[in-house]
């Protein structure tokens, strides 16, 4: 927030400033009220925080080695932080001019952040590069908002630098999370299967996390170039903070795969069996978020292999809300053509 109220004051410090200075400035009648904007650019991150967990997954990388007899020993691990406010973000615009000094604009933005890995979790057998079991999962984020702002310029016409300052109202998005998974462990008890081998089960899964509806702030410092006498160019230095929330996720697509192996050599031997998305339980493939868990919320009580049960299968499980940012600081040019 303070961050904020400092942008903010030099935001209306400059349109203060440049509303004075512009009334000695040239009057001209070229002026059109409407024009269309056209513009790309890419962020980058400001305010990196820690991812959110991925299911059961802190947000770390971290590597353990397995040694029969005596269990897991941990060889490193690292916090992984981030912000999905990195990205490419593509604009169009139309504004209208209030008068020479002061005009508002209204424009649609499509974002693309890149993509960031949220957890990693590799094991591997003691003495060797053998891996026992392996977990890893990115995140990326699309979204679609309209930012409305205030234009204030000293109305030059060759080289107008300008301050635009307004709100960001998301009108869509999506936190995609794919993961994949291999994990290598002894058959069950009873199982008829050949000395030595073992089950190597791969898991391969995507998740949509939709958001809270939310506000945000955008300010940018510019300057526009005449090339022609309906034709600008600009380029400008934006920033953006845009707080979401989660509010439900669900998994759309999930294949998973059971193979019996050589317990020596990782030969396959036969398919044991697959579960895919459609054989997942309603609790499995939807959640809904909350801000507190509480004995009434449908969370899970116990586990077979893959599979997790809940209080409930046939109702969406709940989880923990999570926090992250698309906003950031970034470049943009483009054109400007004066209808």
């Amino acid at each position: 927030m303070k961050k904020l109220r400092l942008f903010g004051a030099a935001a209306l410090l400059m349109a203060v400033s440049v509303a004075t200075q512009a009334q000695n400035a040239p009057n001209t009648s070229s002026h059109s009220k409407w024009y269309l904007k056209v513009a790309g650019g890419y962020f980058f991150s400001v305010s990196p925080g820690q991812f959110p967990n991925v299911g059961p997954y802190p947000p770390q990388d971290l590597r353990t080695e397995f040694a029969p007899g005596a269990g897991l020993d941990t060889i490193s691990r690292k916090v992984l932080t981030g912000s999905y406010g990195e990205g490419f973000r593509g604009g169009l615009s139309v504004g209208y001019n209030i008068n020479r000094y002061l005009a508002v604009e209204g424009t649609f933005n499509y974002f693309h952040s890149k993509k960031n890995l949220m957890t990693r979790q590799q094991t591997t057998l003691k003495g060797s590069t053998r891996e026992l079991g392996h977990v890893e999962s990115h995140g990326y984020v699309n979204a679609v908002d309209f930012a409305p702002s205030l234009v204030v310029s000293p109305g030059f016409e060759k080289v107008n630098p300008y301050v635009r300052f307004g709100v960001v109202v998301p009108l869509w998005g999506r936190l995609y999370i794919e993961t994949d998974a291999s994990q290598t462990s002894t058959p069950p008890a009873g199982l008829p299967v050949p000395p030595g081998s073992q089950i190597h089960t791969a898991i391969s899964r995507k998740e949509e996390i939709k958001p809270n509806i939310t506000i945000g702030f955008q300010g940018a410092l510019g300057v526009s170039f005449q090339v022609a006498s309906r034709f600008d160019v600009f380029v400008e230095t934006e920033y953006r903070n845009i707080p979401v929330r989660s509010k439900e996720k669900e998994i759309t697509r999930y294949e998973e795969t059971n193979t019996l192996i050589n317990g020596a050599t990782g030969a396959p031997i036969q398919e044991l069996s697959k579960r895919s998305l459609k054989d997942l339980s309603v609790a499995e493939k939807n959640t809904v978020y909350q801000t507190t868990l509480d004995q009434n919320s449908n969370t899970p009580v116990n586990q077979q292999g893959t599979k997790v049960i809940y209080k409930d299968d046939n109702k969406p499980s709940n989880d923990l809300k999570s926090y992250i940012n698309i906003g950031g600081l970034g470049v943009n040019a483009g054109l400007k053509f004066r209808l």
